[in-house]
């Protein structure tokens, strides 16, 4: 596996990370011995750097990520998340970047993950009610206790990372990225570059959407959260379904999939991108970081984006993008 670095002082990670999201959450039932397998399996080809929060289950996923990794902790680089609070009934109620709050959620996930020190935590989404200083001059005193290593922001506009940068060092920005996600390319990703920020990319696959194996809603189990995603919505499924197959057909000339296309798509894109696709299967565990090891060449690089222009998907990334680029 080929690694890449996070940010100008971070880790140094594998080229692809992993997304553990769905193997506790929105995705359907869960399987944890399953998972537990895609786990140790992802160390074995390589994959070092794994993604979690504490709002996914709730909780239940730093549970997971803990026994998983219990007596492997010094093979891996943990990035959890604080600020969008869910109930134990799963209920959303809120996000909070409150000083306080910062340290109980950062105390919390240590317990649950059982571990010493957090490698990367993020700021999931940013509070609007809290400026960024305070919460990030929290996050900066966890550092300085030993409880986080490296300080990192998902979903921020540049004028906040700028803000929060200025506070502390941030290493690593987490946004949503893919062939039908290319918001970052408005200014976040230059500003990435300008900083010495890493950028890790979420949904890289859009939500499975362009690995092509989502055909109809039928794909989906009754409880996954994609059936109200705008974006798999009525004709807005049929339209970007037709973008998947262009991409198809460009990954079938290529001898690769159209997952392992788009990874290696985002890869070339910056040397300092990490995606993180999500999966709770063994053979696209394998198939996925398989994909760092493609080279695109610059006329494919080209044809790619003719096929998958800024703005090409229909619907937007959420049912509700007020807490988007905050």
């Amino acid at each position: 596996m080929h690694t890449r670095t996070l940010g100008s002082r971070g880790p140094s990670v594998s080229a692809i990370g992993l997304g553990c999201m769905g193997m506790s959450d929105f995705y359907g039932p869960a399987d944890d011995a399953r998972n537990i397998a895609v786990l140790h399996r992802a160390l074995e080809l390589g994959i070092n750097f794994l993604d979690t929060a504490d709002m996914y289950g709730p909780h239940t996923n730093e549970q997971l990520l803990g026994r998983a990794l219990a007596g492997r902790r010094d093979r891996v680089v943990i990035a959890t998340k604080f600020a969008i609070q869910r109930g134990a009934d799963g209920s959303f109620q809120g996000v909070s970047g409150r000083p306080e709050y910062v340290k109980q959620a950062c105390d919390a996930s240590l317990a649950r993950l059982g571990i010493d020190t957090i490698d990367l935590y993020y700021q999931h989404r940013v509070d609007p009610q809290v400026p960024i200083e305070d919460t990030v001059g929290a996050m900066a005193e966890l550092v300085t206790a030993g409880k986080v290593r490296y300080l990192g922001l998902s979903e921020a506009a540049p004028a906040t990372i700028r803000r929060a940068h200025a506070v502390h060092p941030i290493t690593a920005l987490q946004t949503e990225y893919s062939l039908w996600s290319r918001d970052p390319e408005d200014g976040i990703l230059a500003t990435c570059a300008e900083l010495g920020i890493a950028f890790v990319a979420y949904s890289p696959l859009g939500r499975g959407f362009l690995s092509g194996q989502i055909r109809s809603l039928a794909d989906l189990a009754p409880g996954d959260y994609r059936r109200s995603s705008p974006r798999f919505a009525g004709e807005n499924f049929d339209r970007n379904l037709q973008l998947v197959d262009r991409i198809q057909a460009l990954a079938r000339a290529r001898d690769v999939t159209a997952s392992q296309l788009a990874l290696a798509w985002l890869l070339a894109r910056e040397p300092f991108i990490v995606p993180i696709p999500g999966t709770r299967s063994l053979d696209r565990l394998a198939e996925n970081a398989a994909a760092a090891d493609i080279t695109l060449s610059r006329e494919e690089l080209a044809a790619i984006d003719e096929l998958a222009p800024k703005g090409i998907a229909v619907g937007d990334r959420y049912p509700s993008m007020a807490l988007i680029n905050g």
